[in-house]
C-alpha cells in the first residue's frame, strides 16, 4: 500500500476545479489570504482526531522524512524500511487519541517507529544467518566515534550488521536505551546486550579501517 492511498484528499479539502490535479494543500479552502501560516502541531493533531484527511497528509509530510531516516537504520534494505514506515504511520493514526501531549509529537512518533522496527526484527531475525568470524573479537581501543564519517557510508555499514547487532547498536548508541532496557525489549539478558553492542562496534570499526578511514578515538 503506497502513501498516496492512505492520504487521498477529501472533497472538503480541495476546491472544485482542483479535484483532478490537487495543488499544494492549505488548511482550509475557505481562507482568503494568499499566504497561510503552516498548521501548528496541536492543529495537526486536532485535525487528525477529527478525521480530516488533509491533516493526516500534512502530518505525514512533516515527519515522514525524519522517520524514514530512523527506519533505514533498523532495516537491512530500503524496502524493509518502507514497510516499517508504513506500519508505523498506520499505528500513529490508529492510536493518536492516546497521545497525551506531554512531549513533542516527533518523539512520540519516533518511539512508534522504533517499536515497529522491533516487531519486524522479531518476525525476520530467525530467517537470517550471518557469520562474523572474520572480525577481531575486541577493539584496539575501548571507545570510538562515528560522528565524522559520511552518513550514507555509515548507514550502509550499519545495515550490513547482523540483525541482532544492528538492533542493539541502534538502541544503545543512537536512541540511548540502557542495556537492561534493551534486554527487556529484545528478550535477551543485559549481558547479552552488552556483548552484542561490543561486537557491533568491533565490526563497524573494522569496516572503517578496511575502507582506509582513520577512526577517531575518544579520550
Amino acid at each position: 500500500m503506497s502513501a498516496a492511498t492512505w492520504f487521498a484528499f477529501g472533497a472538503d479539502d480541495v476546491l472544485p476545479d482542483q479535484a483532478a490535479a490537487p495543488v499544494a494543500p492549505r488548511l482550509t479552502a475557505s481562507r482568503s489570504s494568499a499566504v497561510t501560516s503552516p498548521p501548528t502541531e496541536a492543529e495537526l493533531i486536532d485535525g487528525c482526531l477529527r478525521g480530516r484527511q488533509l491533516a493526516q497528509k500534512l502530518l505525514y509530510d512533516k515527519y515522514a522524512g525524519k522517520m524514514m531516516a530512523v527506519c533505514l537504520r533498523y532495516a537491512q534494505t530500503t524496502f524493509e524500511a518502507e514497510d516499517v514506515l508504513q506500519e508505523g504511520f498506520l499505528t500513529v493514526f490508529r492510536t493518536l487519541a492516546s497521545f497525551r501531549r506531554e512531549c513533542p509529537l516527533e518523539f512520540w512518533i519516533r518511539r512508534i517507529m522504533i517499536n515497529a522496527a522491533l516487531r519486524q526484527h522479531r518476525r525476520n531475525a530467525s530467517l537470517v544467518a550471518v557469520s562474523d568470524g572474520d572480525y577481531p573479537e575486541t577493539l584496539a581501543s575501548e571507545e570510538f566515534t562515528l560522528s565524522n564519517y559520511n552518513f550514507q557510508e555509515l548507514l550502509h555499514m550499519v545495515q550490513e550488521l547482523a540483525p541482532r547487532y544492528r538492533m542493539v547498536f541502534n538502541l544503545y548508541a543512537i536512541e540511548g536505551y540502557t542495556h537492561k532496557e534493551i534486554g527487556e525489549l529484545l528478550g535477551i539478558t543485559e549481558g547479552t546486550s552488552k556483548s552484542q553492542y561490543s561486537r557491533a562496534r568491533v565490526i563497524l570499526q573494522t569496516k572503517l579501517e578496511r575502507l582506509g578511514a582513520p577512526t577517531r578515538h575518544v579520550s
